[in-house]
């Protein structure tokens, strides 16, 4: 199994929304490489909710992949934020998919906790430049932030 993490600005999209929701399609990402992240994932994997441009930043919950390879509608939407005009129905640039609420965390494990615990080698999210939106997090820093964080992977 793969593990993921997934930022969003809480004053977007917060664990808080996707617990009310239960779930929700991760909409909007456009960045390419993000994207290949999304066209990987399977259906039962798990992601950390991570809030971004937080104060603080730093992982606060978990959810599941339940639903894969699915076209971002916001990218036709020319009212969107998301709306790519370069995109069509035939040839679609932005896939996405849909996330499950499964549990918000005991203890938020921050962005300056990840960095004392980890190294970017091993956590993409703390290498310095990195904005990616959607990242791989190896099975064995997976458990351990689970550890750290009381979630249940």
């Amino acid at each position: 199994m793969a593990y993921w993490l997934m930022k969003s600005e809480p004053n977007v999209y917060s664990i808080e929304h996707l617990q009310r929701d239960s779930s929700t399609l991760w909409d909007g990402v456009r960045n390419y490489q993000a994207r290949n992240f999304l066209r990987q994932m399977q259906v039962g994997e798990r992601a950390f909710f991570y809030h971004s441009n937080a104060d603080p930043p730093g992982i606060f919950g978990l959810m599941e992949i339940t639903k894969i390879n699915l076209v971002d509608p916001s990218q036709f939407d020319a009212n969107s934020a998301y709306y790519d005009p370069k995109s069509t129905v035939d040839k679609p640039r932005w896939w996405t998919v849909v996330v499950t609420y499964l549990q918000t965390c005991t203890s938020p494990l921050t962005l300056g906790e990840l960095r004392q615990h980890y190294e970017p080698a091993e956590l993409l999210v703390i290498r310095p430049g990195n904005r990616l939106s959607v990242l791989p997090v190896p099975p064995e820093i997976a458990l351990d932030i689970a550890a750290k964080t009381g979630l249940n992977l």
